[in-house]
């Protein structure tokens, strides 16, 4: 089976939500649209307090090439440019737009394309418009990914379809019911990259998706599914490439370094819809689950929506949370307040009961789990305690940077000390000290 050293299997929680259909949920308070959701450069308002929107209108523009522009996904009025709250806790300067229920939208006919006579800088320059990012998680402008020095040095265009973090199953339903929308958007792409192949991979724990892609594939000659192992974190960048073609990359290397572009499903599904339909990036897949959530299930959500209303919809929590995360258990983010926006890096909301969050932290007693773990091949126990005393420099030597910050020490640790946390701490610090 396709996989990679290292990693761990964590307690998989799809069940709460893997049957339920999509529901298409549409919001009943303001909408809010943070300037920065991306990867890269702010965006740049390009509306002003009093002004009307339409739905699919640019309302922001890219503040530079590594940055991404906005959309917004419903008609109304600007109340205001202010800062508000994002899932990360802290406030983004945001554009907030009042819904008149109307919907209605620029010319979507007019923006569709006919993507067979379509140049590959014209597909290049159709997903930036479009705004759109990656949607697994890491938010980075697509179209950046995309923009290939040599484009005849990609050898694979891999989709990501493994959805290794737990609970989550927005891939996975898109997988099931939309199929032919990631393939159509990953055949859209491979006509940039004349050389390549096309691989979606799917862990072994989703058959009915394996299935339903492996139908749509049947009439295409440069795409294939692949099965690979259920492991974390499986769908990784680094460990996908290693998984599907052997080959490895390091924290200096682009995955373009080894002959692979790497795209997450959703973001195929993203492109599809930008070039068949013309409709930028104003919609997102968001799973509201976890033991404390009474009705666990994935939503197509309006960007802009307030996570709260996703809550609501779920019918609220059957008892008080121990913790709130936005995003999955292993690298998502423990919020105080779930009043946030739904932005592009917004993947899911999930509720953890109170016996389900980690205890207190422990000392170390140096048993190396972490460390075999580890698939970034580093020793997480080492890292963590210079990153506690502050030791840059010795950090780096020890290739603190080579960490993909997976969680998976943090996971198998029996002392529950948060090694994670520490080691992405320093390692951020690192990173910003490396570019002065």
């Amino acid at each position: 089976m396709l996989s990679f050293r290292g990693g761990v299997h964590p307690r998989g929680g799809k069940k709460l939500s893997s049957d339920n259909k999509i529901v298409r949920l549409l919001p009943t308070k303001d909408l809010v649209y943070p300037l920065s959701q991306h990867i890269g450069a702010p965006a740049t308002a390009l509306v002003k307090k009093g002004d009307r929107v339409l739905q699919g209108q640019m309302i922001a523009k890219a503040g530079g090439f590594v940055s991404a522009n906005i959309h917004s996904s419903v008609s109304g009025t600007v109340k205001n440019i202010e800062s508000r709250l994002v899932a990360g806790q802290n406030k983004v300067l945001s554009i907030v737009v009042e819904n008149d229920g109307l919907y209605e939208s620029v010319d979507y006919e007019a923006l569709k394309k006919d993507v067979n006579s379509l140049s590959p800088k014209e597909i290049i320059d159709a997903v930036a418009e479009a705004g759109i990012v990656g949607l697994g998680g890491a938010t980075f402008p697509t179209h950046v990914k995309l923009s290939v020095k040599e484009p005849d040095s990609i050898d694979y265009v891999l989709v990501n379809g493994a959805e290794c973090e737990p609970y989550l199953n927005s891939d996975y339903r898109r997988m099931i019911e939309e199929p032919e929308t990631i393939v159509k958007g990953l055949d859209a792409v491979l006509r940039i990259f004349p050389k390549a192949k096309g691989i979606i991979a799917i862990e072994d724990n989703k058959p009915e998706a394996i299935k339903a892609m492996k139908a749509c594939v049947s009439g295409y000659d440069r795409i294939s599914v692949e099965t690979v192992k259920t492991k974390y974190p499986q769908g990784g960048e680094r460990f996908l490439i290693y998984a599907l073609t052997k080959r490895e990359i390091n924290s200096k290397m682009l995955p373009a370094d080894a002959g692979c572009v790497v795209q997450n499903v959703d973001t195929m599904h993203a492109v599809y819809d930008a070039l068949y339909n013309g409709r930028p990036l104003i919609e997102r897949l968001v799973t509201i689950t976890g033991e404390t959530v009474n009705k666990p299930q994935v939503y197509s959500v309006l960007l802009g929506t307030d996570l709260s209303e996703l809550v609501d919809a779920s019918e609220g929590f059957n008892c008080e949370p121990g913790k709130i995360i936005c995003g999955g258990p292993m690298m998502g983010i423990a919020m105080a307040d779930y009043h946030v926006p739904v932005a592009k890096g917004v993947s899911a909301l999930l509720a953890l009961k109170e016996d389900e969050v980690p205890e207190e932290e422990s000392a170390c007693i140096r048993c190396g789990r972490c460390a075999e773990v580890c698939p970034g091949h580093v020793q997480p126990f080492k890292l963590a305690e210079l990153a506690r005393k502050n030791m840059m420099d010795e950090f780096v030597q020890n290739n603190g940077l080579e960490c993909c910050e997976c969680g998976c020490c943090s996971y198998i640790c029996p002392a529950k000390r948060p090694l994670t946390h520490r080691i992405k701490t320093m390692r951020k610090t690192a990173l910003a000290a490396k570019k002065k």
